[in-house]
């Protein structure tokens, strides 16, 4: 019986949560950007660089406080702003972005008189940085959608070769003779290989949707080699609803088949392993054995999949790549505290 085909899902509406500060990297520049401003504004105050690092000092101390109060309650209340309109989120950040800085001047005026106009210009002060903060959040995100786009575009281009296509029509035509239930298959799982590769751009899938994608290129690798292709899945099911960019797991275990599996002339094994690790990241692993030095092609689907996933997680995510002993691996680690933004599939865990 040939696999249920995988079939292109049109995106559903999901929570709009634009000004994502629960992102690392968002946090650390944010933080940075006000106390460079901070600094700047001591600097038209001070007479002296003892007296400009004095004041720096101060109003660090306070500005400090109020610019992480921000991001933390914001970040907490994603849950909760994300089924809000755009505007609705912006004009809530910036009244936030007053109070926190209101609670600043309240540090700083135990420190030091804080005449009363002070009061008012810092909590204008803080709503203006947040304002600026949450525009550049907007304008960030817009900007990444198209280069999501052009970098899946990119990659399909790259992978997507026609010597694939006709091993596998070959492959095919070999076996209309003599098995022609395996053909048939072939023909399946290429078909909808092909159709959820060409499939309209979503910015993430469950990874359930990429363990699918693999394993059906995996099925047509398989007639391939045959027993020459030793494969082996461990895979948690509470990954499964992962939200990742597509086109990231399935590149990986072609690169396992086309470094380990081809050159080798002895029984070549690929090993994939998907597994959370604590409450916040998923560990997904790769590995293949190597038969020899790396050969050609291989840093560019890696640094292929590291920008893809630079483009959705910033800096929350790491990619490794180890060579052991006859053997290479890959291992990503990805934050899990994501919504996906497609209905997810229904689990397919193992072959």
């Amino acid at each position: 019986m040939p696999k249920p085909e995988i079939l292109p899902r049109a995106p559903s509406a999901a929570p709009l949560w634009i000004f994502d500060t629960c992102q690392l990297g968002v946090v650390l520049r944010a933080v940075l950007a006000v106390q460079l401003l901070l600094c700047l504004a001591a600097a038209y105050t001070s007479q002296s660089v003892e007296q400009w690092l004095l004041q720096a000092a101060w109003l660090t101390s306070g500005g400090l406080f109020g610019s992480l109060a921000w991001l933390l309650l914001t970040c907490a209340a994603k849950r909760w702003l994300q089924h809000h309109a755009v505007a609705v989120q912006l004009g809530l950040g910036i009244a936030l972005g007053a109070g926190c800085s209101l609670a600043s001047s309240a540090i700083l005026a135990f420190t030091s008189d804080l005449p009363p106009p002070h009061w008012w210009a810092n909590m204008l002060t803080g709503g203006i940085l947040a304002a600026g903060i949450m525009g550049w959040l907007l304008l960030r995100s817009h900007a990444r959608m198209p280069a999501a786009a052009t970098a899946q575009l990119a990659l399909l281009q790259a992978k997507i070769r026609p010597h694939f296509l006709f091993n596998s029509l070959n492959s095919a035509i070999a076996l209309v003779a003599t098995e022609p239930h395996k053909a048939e298959q072939l023909l399946h799982d290429l078909s909808d290989l092909f159709r959820a590769t060409l499939a309209e751009p979503r910015s993430t899938i469950p990874l359930r949707e990429e363990v699918e994608l693999a394993k059906r290129y995996l099925d047509i690798e398989q007639l391939r080699f045959g027993p020459r292709m030793q494969v082996r899945w461990n895979i948690d099911p509470e990954v499964l609803s992962l939200p990742v960019p597509p086109l990231v797991l399935q590149p990986l275990v072609e690169n396992a088949v086309k470094h380990g599996v081809e050159p080798s002339e002895t029984p070549a094994h690929i090993r994939i392993s998907l597994h959370r690790h604590g409450k916040n990241y998923a560990i997904l692993t790769v590995t293949n054995t190597q038969a020899g030095p790396s050969a050609p092609g291989l840093g560019m689907a890696l640094a292929n999949v590291r920008h893809r996933l630079q483009l959705l997680y910033d800096m929350d995510f790491q990619m490794e790549q180890r060579h052991k002993a006859h053997a290479f691996q890959v291992q990503l680690r990805l934050p899990f505290n994501r919504t996906p933004a497609v209905p997810t599939a229904h689990a397919h865990p193992d072959h």
